[in-house]
Protein backbone atom coordinates (compact mmCIF):
# COMPACT_ATOMS: atom_id res chain seq x y z
CA UNK A 1 0.00 0.00 0.00
CA UNK A 2 1.09 2.90 -0.96
CA UNK A 3 2.24 5.68 1.78
CA UNK A 4 1.74 9.36 1.44
CA UNK A 5 3.43 11.91 3.75
CA UNK A 6 0.60 15.35 4.11
CA UNK A 7 4.05 17.41 4.14
CA UNK A 8 5.42 15.70 0.50
CA UNK A 9 1.83 16.43 -0.90
CA UNK A 10 2.13 20.11 0.65
CA UNK A 11 5.59 20.57 -1.17
CA UNK A 12 4.23 18.98 -4.50
CA UNK A 13 1.22 20.85 -4.76
CA UNK A 14 2.24 23.77 -6.85
CA UNK A 15 1.22 25.18 -10.62
CA UNK A 16 2.34 23.25 -12.95
CA UNK A 17 1.44 22.25 -17.00
CA UNK A 18 -0.51 19.44 -18.02
CA UNK A 19 1.50 18.59 -20.96
CA UNK A 20 -0.85 18.27 -23.72
CA UNK A 21 1.69 20.25 -25.69
CA UNK A 22 5.51 21.39 -24.82
CA UNK A 23 5.52 24.69 -24.32
CA UNK A 24 2.14 24.77 -22.97
CA UNK A 25 -0.63 26.44 -24.62
CA UNK A 26 -0.09 29.48 -22.47
CA UNK A 27 2.90 30.16 -24.43
CA UNK A 28 1.47 31.00 -27.65
CA UNK A 29 2.18 33.99 -29.10
CA UNK A 30 -0.63 36.33 -29.58
CA UNK A 31 -1.23 38.04 -33.42
CA UNK A 32 -0.02 34.87 -35.13
CA UNK A 33 -0.15 35.30 -38.77
CA UNK A 34 -2.59 33.47 -41.05
CA UNK A 35 0.30 33.86 -43.55
CA UNK A 36 2.83 32.14 -40.95
CA UNK A 37 0.28 28.69 -40.66
CA UNK A 38 -0.71 28.76 -44.86
CA UNK A 39 2.88 29.20 -45.41
CA UNK A 40 3.80 26.16 -43.03
CA UNK A 41 1.01 23.95 -45.29
CA UNK A 42 2.11 24.95 -47.96
CA UNK A 43 6.01 24.28 -47.55
CA UNK A 44 4.08 20.65 -46.49
CA UNK A 45 1.97 19.91 -48.94
CA UNK A 46 4.10 17.11 -50.69
CA UNK A 47 4.45 15.58 -46.66
CA UNK A 48 2.01 12.92 -46.44
CA UNK A 49 1.86 11.87 -42.41
CA UNK A 50 -1.13 10.99 -41.44
CA UNK A 51 -4.01 13.49 -39.75
CA UNK A 52 -5.73 13.34 -36.64
CA UNK A 53 -8.66 15.66 -37.02
CA UNK A 54 -10.59 17.46 -33.97
CA UNK A 55 -14.11 19.48 -34.48
CA UNK A 56 -14.96 21.88 -31.46
CA UNK A 57 -18.42 22.27 -30.70
CA UNK A 58 -19.39 24.95 -28.18
CA UNK A 59 -22.55 24.53 -27.52
CA UNK A 60 -24.09 23.21 -24.60
CA UNK A 61 -27.75 23.85 -22.78
CA UNK A 62 -26.61 24.25 -19.42
CA UNK A 63 -23.29 25.41 -17.61
CA UNK A 64 -21.39 23.04 -15.75
CA UNK A 65 -20.15 25.34 -12.76
CA UNK A 66 -16.56 23.55 -12.83
CA UNK A 67 -15.91 23.57 -16.66
CA UNK A 68 -12.98 24.76 -17.96
CA UNK A 69 -13.75 24.39 -21.21
CA UNK A 70 -14.36 26.83 -24.12
CA UNK A 71 -17.91 26.34 -24.34
CA UNK A 72 -21.32 28.63 -25.59
CA UNK A 73 -24.07 28.12 -23.27
CA UNK A 74 -27.55 28.57 -25.22
CA UNK A 75 -30.89 26.70 -25.63
CA UNK A 76 -31.18 28.16 -28.90
CA UNK A 77 -30.81 25.00 -31.55
CA UNK A 78 -30.34 27.23 -34.66
CA UNK A 79 -27.01 28.46 -33.25
CA UNK A 80 -25.57 25.20 -34.40
CA UNK A 81 -27.09 25.22 -37.57
CA UNK A 82 -24.86 28.93 -38.58
CA UNK A 83 -21.85 27.02 -36.53
CA UNK A 84 -21.65 24.15 -39.61
CA UNK A 85 -21.88 26.77 -42.15
CA UNK A 86 -18.66 28.26 -40.96
CA UNK A 87 -16.94 24.47 -39.92
CA UNK A 88 -17.80 24.62 -43.94
CA UNK A 89 -15.78 27.36 -44.50
CA UNK A 90 -12.91 26.59 -42.54
CA UNK A 91 -12.94 23.31 -44.16
CA UNK A 92 -12.96 24.71 -46.81
CA UNK A 93 -9.93 27.10 -46.87
CA UNK A 94 -8.08 24.30 -45.18
CA UNK A 95 -8.45 21.83 -47.81
CA UNK A 96 -6.72 24.51 -50.45
CA UNK A 97 -3.20 24.07 -48.57
CA UNK A 98 -3.58 20.65 -47.38
CA UNK A 99 -2.31 17.40 -49.69
CA UNK A 100 -5.58 15.39 -49.90
CA UNK A 101 -3.70 11.66 -50.04
CA UNK A 102 -3.13 12.04 -46.29
CA UNK A 103 -4.89 9.59 -44.55
CA UNK A 104 -7.19 10.54 -41.57
CA UNK A 105 -6.39 7.68 -38.23
CA UNK A 106 -8.05 9.84 -35.61
CA UNK A 107 -11.20 11.74 -35.40
CA UNK A 108 -12.50 13.34 -32.47
CA UNK A 109 -15.97 15.57 -31.61
CA UNK A 110 -15.12 17.45 -28.55
CA UNK A 111 -16.75 20.46 -26.77
CA UNK A 112 -18.92 21.84 -25.03
CA UNK A 113 -21.12 19.11 -26.39
CA UNK A 114 -20.85 17.97 -30.23
CA UNK A 115 -24.09 16.10 -29.02
CA UNK A 116 -26.37 19.48 -29.01
CA UNK A 117 -25.91 19.15 -32.66
CA UNK A 118 -29.05 17.54 -34.09
CA UNK A 119 -28.87 13.65 -35.31
CA UNK A 120 -29.21 15.58 -39.16
CA UNK A 121 -26.81 18.36 -38.70
CA UNK A 122 -24.04 15.41 -37.16
CA UNK A 123 -24.74 13.52 -40.70
CA UNK A 124 -24.11 16.89 -42.42
CA UNK A 125 -21.08 17.78 -40.34
CA UNK A 126 -19.76 13.96 -41.24
CA UNK A 127 -20.65 14.35 -44.97
CA UNK A 128 -18.62 17.62 -45.04
CA UNK A 129 -15.56 16.07 -43.65
CA UNK A 130 -15.62 12.89 -45.88
CA UNK A 131 -15.65 15.22 -48.71
CA UNK A 132 -12.22 16.40 -47.92
CA UNK A 133 -10.56 13.98 -46.66
CA UNK A 134 -9.65 10.07 -46.73
CA UNK A 135 -10.08 8.43 -43.51
CA UNK A 136 -7.90 5.13 -43.08
CA UNK A 137 -9.77 1.90 -42.88
CA UNK A 138 -8.89 1.33 -38.83
CA UNK A 139 -9.60 4.97 -38.21
CA UNK A 140 -10.04 5.54 -34.44
CA UNK A 141 -13.50 7.99 -34.56
CA UNK A 142 -14.26 8.98 -31.16
CA UNK A 143 -17.42 11.45 -29.88
CA UNK A 144 -17.97 12.86 -26.45
CA UNK A 145 -21.60 12.97 -25.14
CA UNK A 146 -23.92 14.48 -22.54
CA UNK A 147 -26.56 11.92 -21.68
CA UNK A 148 -28.99 14.39 -20.12
CA UNK A 149 -29.99 15.01 -23.83
CA UNK A 150 -29.08 12.13 -26.16
CA UNK A 151 -31.35 10.69 -28.25
CA UNK A 152 -30.81 6.61 -29.50
CA UNK A 153 -31.19 9.32 -33.46
CA UNK A 154 -28.22 10.92 -32.07
CA UNK A 155 -26.29 7.48 -31.84
CA UNK A 156 -27.69 6.11 -34.88
CA UNK A 157 -26.33 9.52 -36.26
CA UNK A 158 -22.71 9.09 -35.04
CA UNK A 159 -22.58 5.51 -36.16
CA UNK A 160 -23.74 6.84 -39.98
CA UNK A 161 -20.74 8.84 -40.02
CA UNK A 162 -18.58 6.35 -39.21
CA UNK A 163 -18.23 7.20 -35.47
CA UNK A 164 -16.95 4.51 -33.32
CA UNK A 165 -16.09 5.43 -29.81
CA UNK A 166 -17.76 7.28 -27.37
CA UNK A 167 -16.55 9.03 -24.33
CA UNK A 168 -18.92 10.02 -21.75
CA UNK A 169 -19.10 12.70 -19.29
CA UNK A 170 -20.08 11.55 -15.50
CA UNK A 171 -17.66 13.13 -13.20
CA UNK A 172 -19.58 12.43 -10.43
CA UNK A 173 -22.39 9.81 -9.16
CA UNK A 174 -23.16 11.38 -6.16
CA UNK A 175 -26.32 13.57 -6.01
CA UNK A 176 -25.11 15.87 -3.60
CA UNK A 177 -21.61 16.97 -5.87
CA UNK A 178 -23.82 16.64 -8.39
CA UNK A 179 -26.12 19.55 -7.28
CA UNK A 180 -23.48 20.99 -6.04
CA UNK A 181 -21.56 21.57 -9.45
CA UNK A 182 -25.16 22.20 -11.47
CA UNK A 183 -24.82 18.78 -13.52
CA UNK A 184 -27.52 16.54 -12.47
CA UNK A 185 -27.07 13.26 -13.99
CA UNK A 186 -28.58 10.11 -12.52
CA UNK A 187 -26.67 7.04 -12.55
CA UNK A 188 -30.05 5.08 -14.09
CA UNK A 189 -29.91 7.64 -16.79
CA UNK A 190 -26.13 7.01 -17.77
CA UNK A 191 -27.12 3.41 -17.64
CA UNK A 192 -29.56 3.34 -20.13
CA UNK A 193 -27.78 5.34 -22.49
CA UNK A 194 -24.31 3.08 -22.07
CA UNK A 195 -26.58 0.69 -23.04
CA UNK A 196 -27.46 2.24 -26.29
CA UNK A 197 -23.94 2.91 -26.84
CA UNK A 198 -23.82 -1.09 -26.63
CA UNK A 199 -26.38 -1.51 -28.81
CA UNK A 200 -25.84 0.33 -31.78
CA UNK A 201 -22.22 -1.11 -32.49
CA UNK A 202 -19.65 1.16 -30.93
CA UNK A 203 -16.29 -0.54 -30.59
CA UNK A 204 -15.31 0.84 -27.33
CA UNK A 205 -16.72 2.95 -24.53
CA UNK A 206 -15.01 6.03 -22.29
CA UNK A 207 -16.25 7.29 -19.49
CA UNK A 208 -14.82 10.46 -17.58
CA UNK A 209 -14.88 11.34 -13.71
CA UNK A 210 -13.21 14.39 -12.08
CA UNK A 211 -12.17 14.41 -8.16
CA UNK A 212 -11.35 17.80 -6.55
CA UNK A 213 -15.42 18.77 -6.70
CA UNK A 214 -16.95 19.93 -3.60
CA UNK A 215 -18.04 17.65 -1.19
CA UNK A 216 -16.42 15.13 -2.42
CA UNK A 217 -14.74 12.21 0.40
CA UNK A 218 -12.98 9.05 -0.13
CA UNK A 219 -16.01 7.46 0.70
CA UNK A 220 -18.58 9.27 -1.33
CA UNK A 221 -16.07 8.68 -4.45
CA UNK A 222 -15.87 4.92 -3.62
CA UNK A 223 -19.18 4.68 -4.23
CA UNK A 224 -19.14 6.39 -7.62
CA UNK A 225 -15.69 4.37 -8.28
CA UNK A 226 -18.05 0.96 -7.66
CA UNK A 227 -20.79 2.19 -9.93
CA UNK A 228 -18.88 3.45 -12.79
CA UNK A 229 -16.83 -0.07 -12.82
CA UNK A 230 -20.44 -1.59 -13.17
CA UNK A 231 -20.98 0.26 -15.97
CA UNK A 232 -17.43 -2.04 -17.17
CA UNK A 233 -16.05 0.87 -19.71
CA UNK A 234 -12.81 -0.10 -21.77
CA UNK A 235 -11.34 3.10 -20.94
CA UNK A 236 -11.29 5.85 -18.07
CA UNK A 237 -10.54 9.43 -18.15
CA UNK A 238 -10.02 10.62 -13.88
CA UNK A 239 -9.10 14.28 -14.27
CA UNK A 240 -8.00 16.59 -11.50
CA UNK A 241 -10.55 19.75 -11.60
CA UNK A 242 -8.19 22.61 -12.64
CA UNK A 243 -9.49 25.31 -10.19
CA UNK A 244 -8.63 28.93 -12.46
CA UNK A 245 -11.21 31.32 -11.63
CA UNK A 246 -9.13 33.52 -13.39
CA UNK A 247 -9.99 32.14 -16.71
CA UNK A 248 -13.26 30.91 -16.01
CA UNK A 249 -15.30 32.95 -13.40
CA UNK A 250 -17.96 30.49 -13.24
CA UNK A 251 -15.91 28.81 -10.92
CA UNK A 252 -16.27 31.45 -8.42
CA UNK A 253 -19.68 29.84 -8.11
CA UNK A 254 -17.92 26.72 -6.00
CA UNK A 255 -17.72 27.48 -2.61
CA UNK A 256 -14.37 28.09 -0.96
CA UNK A 257 -15.60 25.71 2.04
CA UNK A 258 -17.53 22.74 -0.02
CA UNK A 259 -14.12 22.30 -1.75
CA UNK A 260 -11.82 18.75 -0.49
CA UNK A 261 -8.33 19.65 0.71
CA UNK A 262 -5.24 18.88 -1.65
CA UNK A 263 -4.67 16.30 1.14
CA UNK A 264 -8.19 14.91 0.37
CA UNK A 265 -7.62 15.45 -3.01
CA UNK A 266 -4.43 13.58 -2.85
CA UNK A 267 -6.23 10.61 -1.46
CA UNK A 268 -9.01 10.68 -3.55
CA UNK A 269 -6.85 9.90 -6.62
CA UNK A 270 -4.84 7.26 -4.68
CA UNK A 271 -8.10 5.45 -4.02
CA UNK A 272 -9.14 5.73 -7.60
CA UNK A 273 -6.09 4.11 -8.98
CA UNK A 274 -6.21 1.67 -6.45
CA UNK A 275 -9.60 0.85 -7.10
CA UNK A 276 -9.57 0.63 -10.78
CA UNK A 277 -5.85 -1.40 -11.52
CA UNK A 278 -7.72 -4.04 -8.79
CA UNK A 279 -10.70 -3.91 -11.28
CA UNK A 280 -8.55 -5.00 -14.05
CA UNK A 281 -7.21 -1.66 -15.41
CA UNK A 282 -3.78 -0.65 -16.16
CA UNK A 283 -2.70 2.81 -14.98
CA UNK A 284 -1.11 4.51 -18.28
CA UNK A 285 -0.69 7.46 -16.47
CA UNK A 286 -1.69 10.81 -15.15
CA UNK A 287 -5.78 10.54 -15.18
CA UNK A 288 -5.68 7.62 -17.87
CA UNK A 289 -6.81 3.91 -17.04
CA UNK A 290 -7.62 0.77 -19.78
CA UNK A 291 -8.39 -1.95 -19.59
CA UNK A 292 -5.55 -4.86 -20.38
CA UNK A 293 -5.38 -5.67 -24.21
CA UNK A 294 -7.02 -1.98 -25.06
CA UNK A 295 -5.08 0.02 -27.77
CA UNK A 296 -3.84 2.31 -24.84
CA UNK A 297 -2.16 -0.23 -23.08
CA UNK A 298 -0.67 -1.85 -26.15
CA UNK A 299 0.94 1.16 -26.94
CA UNK A 300 2.87 2.20 -23.95
CA UNK A 301 3.59 -1.72 -23.46
CA UNK A 302 5.04 -1.40 -26.85
CA UNK A 303 6.77 2.41 -26.13
CA UNK A 304 4.34 3.69 -28.51
CA UNK A 305 2.02 6.20 -26.71
CA UNK A 306 2.06 9.50 -27.28
CA UNK A 307 0.21 12.62 -25.21
CA UNK A 308 -1.13 15.31 -27.49
CA UNK A 309 -4.12 17.47 -26.70
CA UNK A 310 -6.95 14.83 -26.31
CA UNK A 311 -4.99 13.79 -23.51
CA UNK A 312 -3.00 9.92 -24.18
CA UNK A 313 -3.01 8.37 -27.98
CA UNK A 314 -2.17 5.89 -29.88
CA UNK A 315 -0.90 7.35 -33.18
CA UNK A 316 2.65 8.70 -33.33
CA UNK A 317 4.06 10.54 -36.00
CA UNK A 318 0.37 11.65 -36.65
CA UNK A 319 -0.43 16.02 -37.52
CA UNK A 320 -3.34 17.34 -35.69
CA UNK A 321 -5.59 19.62 -37.66
CA UNK A 322 -8.62 21.33 -35.68
CA UNK A 323 -11.48 23.01 -36.77
CA UNK A 324 -13.72 25.19 -34.52
CA UNK A 325 -13.78 28.01 -32.48
CA UNK A 326 -10.61 28.00 -30.09
CA UNK A 327 -9.85 24.85 -31.56
CA UNK A 328 -5.64 24.18 -31.35
CA UNK A 329 -3.23 22.07 -34.34
CA UNK A 330 -0.30 20.62 -34.16
CA UNK A 331 2.54 20.17 -36.82
CA UNK A 332 6.17 18.80 -36.11
CA UNK A 333 7.33 22.63 -36.19
CA UNK A 334 4.01 24.39 -34.94
CA UNK A 335 1.04 25.12 -32.65
CA UNK A 336 -1.28 27.63 -33.42
CA UNK A 337 -4.98 28.22 -32.01
CA UNK A 338 -8.30 29.32 -33.25
CA UNK A 339 -10.01 32.18 -32.05
CA UNK A 340 -11.67 31.65 -28.59
CA UNK A 341 -14.29 34.40 -29.11
CA UNK A 342 -17.22 32.80 -31.35
CA UNK A 343 -18.40 36.52 -33.41
CA UNK A 344 -14.15 36.65 -33.95
CA UNK A 345 -14.33 33.50 -35.18
CA UNK A 346 -16.93 34.06 -37.72
CA UNK A 347 -15.99 37.60 -38.78
CA UNK A 348 -12.00 36.24 -40.14
CA UNK A 349 -14.13 33.59 -42.20
CA UNK A 350 -16.28 35.86 -43.51
CA UNK A 351 -12.64 37.44 -44.86
CA UNK A 352 -11.88 34.32 -46.40
CA UNK A 353 -9.01 34.23 -43.70
CA UNK A 354 -7.94 30.84 -41.33
CA UNK A 355 -9.59 32.23 -38.07
CA UNK A 356 -6.40 31.74 -36.08
CA UNK A 357 -5.35 33.90 -32.76
CA UNK A 358 -2.09 32.71 -31.57
CA UNK A 359 0.44 30.11 -32.32
CA UNK A 360 4.19 29.04 -31.60
CA UNK A 361 6.64 27.90 -33.68
CA UNK A 362 9.08 25.53 -32.14
CA UNK A 363 12.71 26.26 -31.16
CA UNK A 364 14.86 23.13 -31.71
CA UNK A 365 15.89 22.94 -27.95
CA UNK A 366 11.63 23.04 -27.42
CA UNK A 367 11.68 19.76 -29.73
CA UNK A 368 14.21 18.11 -27.55
CA UNK A 369 12.71 18.41 -24.37
CA UNK A 370 8.85 18.37 -26.31
CA UNK A 371 10.27 14.87 -26.58
CA UNK A 372 12.15 14.00 -23.45
CA UNK A 373 8.63 15.16 -21.93
CA UNK A 374 6.74 13.27 -23.64
CA UNK A 375 8.54 9.72 -23.38
CA UNK A 376 8.52 10.54 -19.61
CA UNK A 377 4.79 11.42 -19.30
CA UNK A 378 3.93 8.35 -22.09
CA UNK A 379 6.57 5.10 -19.94
CA UNK A 380 7.26 6.57 -16.64
CA UNK A 381 11.08 5.92 -17.25
CA UNK A 382 13.93 7.26 -19.03
CA UNK A 383 16.95 5.32 -20.77
CA UNK A 384 19.13 7.83 -21.47
CA UNK A 385 21.14 5.91 -24.08
CA UNK A 386 17.82 5.16 -25.86
CA UNK A 387 17.29 8.81 -25.27
CA UNK A 388 20.98 10.08 -26.03
CA UNK A 389 20.47 7.79 -29.73
CA UNK A 390 17.39 8.97 -30.79
CA UNK A 391 18.44 13.01 -29.85
CA UNK A 392 21.46 12.51 -31.51
CA UNK A 393 23.76 13.53 -28.40
CA UNK A 394 24.79 12.54 -24.45
CA UNK A 395 21.37 13.06 -23.10
CA UNK A 396 23.23 12.85 -19.51
CA UNK A 397 25.71 15.90 -20.06
CA UNK A 398 22.99 17.98 -21.96
CA UNK A 399 20.56 17.68 -19.23
CA UNK A 400 22.72 17.25 -16.28
CA UNK A 401 21.05 20.71 -14.53
CA UNK A 402 17.67 18.76 -14.86
CA UNK A 403 19.12 15.65 -13.58
CA UNK A 404 20.27 17.53 -10.18
CA UNK A 405 16.61 18.26 -9.45
CA UNK A 406 15.57 14.56 -10.30
CA UNK A 407 18.18 13.37 -7.05
CA UNK A 408 16.04 15.88 -5.12
CA UNK A 409 12.74 14.08 -5.94
CA UNK A 410 14.65 10.20 -5.42
CA UNK A 411 15.18 11.60 -2.11
CA UNK A 412 11.12 11.94 -1.78
CA UNK A 413 10.56 8.79 -3.66
CA UNK A 414 9.01 9.88 -6.44
CA UNK A 415 11.92 8.10 -9.07
CA UNK A 416 14.29 5.86 -8.64
CA UNK A 417 17.43 5.38 -10.33
CA UNK A 418 19.17 2.47 -12.23
CA UNK A 419 21.90 2.02 -14.03
CA UNK A 420 21.44 4.21 -17.02
CA UNK A 421 18.33 6.43 -16.46
CA UNK A 422 15.60 6.26 -13.89
CA UNK A 423 11.85 4.97 -13.47
CA UNK A 424 9.33 6.64 -11.82
CA UNK A 425 7.63 5.37 -8.73
CA UNK A 426 4.21 4.93 -8.07
CA UNK A 427 4.01 7.59 -5.74
CA UNK A 428 5.75 9.53 -9.00
CA UNK A 429 3.22 8.62 -11.36
CA UNK A 430 0.69 10.62 -9.21
CA UNK A 431 2.94 13.34 -8.94
CA UNK A 432 4.34 12.81 -13.33
CA UNK A 433 3.73 16.16 -14.18
CA UNK A 434 6.14 17.19 -11.05
CA UNK A 435 8.90 14.59 -12.45
CA UNK A 436 8.05 16.21 -15.84
CA UNK A 437 8.67 19.97 -14.95
CA UNK A 438 11.96 19.20 -14.43
CA UNK A 439 12.92 18.98 -17.63
CA UNK A 440 10.59 22.29 -18.41
CA UNK A 441 13.17 25.04 -19.74
CA UNK A 442 10.23 27.76 -19.45
CA UNK A 443 9.76 27.14 -15.44
CA UNK A 444 13.73 27.12 -15.28
CA UNK A 445 16.43 28.85 -16.95
CA UNK A 446 14.29 30.48 -19.64
CA UNK A 447 11.65 31.36 -17.31
CA UNK A 448 10.52 35.34 -17.51
CA UNK A 449 10.08 37.18 -14.23
CA UNK A 450 8.02 39.79 -16.29
CA UNK A 451 5.70 37.73 -17.58
CA UNK A 452 3.26 35.79 -15.39
CA UNK A 453 2.02 32.28 -16.56
CA UNK A 454 -0.36 30.64 -14.22
CA UNK A 455 -1.60 26.85 -14.47
CA UNK A 456 -3.76 24.83 -12.37
CA UNK A 457 -2.54 22.85 -9.00
CA UNK A 458 -0.47 19.36 -9.99
CA UNK A 459 -2.94 18.10 -6.99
Amino acid sequence: MLSVDIEQIKKYNVPGPRYTSYPAANHFKPGFSEQTVTDRLTADYAAERDLSLYFHIPFCQSLCWYCGCNTVITKNQGRSETYIGYLAKELELVSKVLNPRRKVTQLHFGGGTPTFLQPDEIRTLGDLVRARFEFAADIEASVEIDPRRLTRDHLSALRDIGMNRVSIGVQDFDPKVQAAVNRVQPFEQTREVIDWIRAAGFQSLSIDLIYGLPFQTEDSFRKTLKLTLSLNPDRLAVFSYAHVPWIKPSQRLLKDETMPSAEMKFAILKLGVETLTRGGYTYIGMDHFAKKGNELEIAQREGKLQRNFQGYSTSAGTDIQSFGVSSISQTPDMYWQNEKDLKRYYAQLDEDLLPIANGYVLSAEDKIRRQVIMRLMCDMSLDFETMSKALGFDFAEHFKSELRAIETLEADGLVRSSANGFDVTDLGRLLIRNVAMCFDEYLGAKADPNRKVVYSRTI
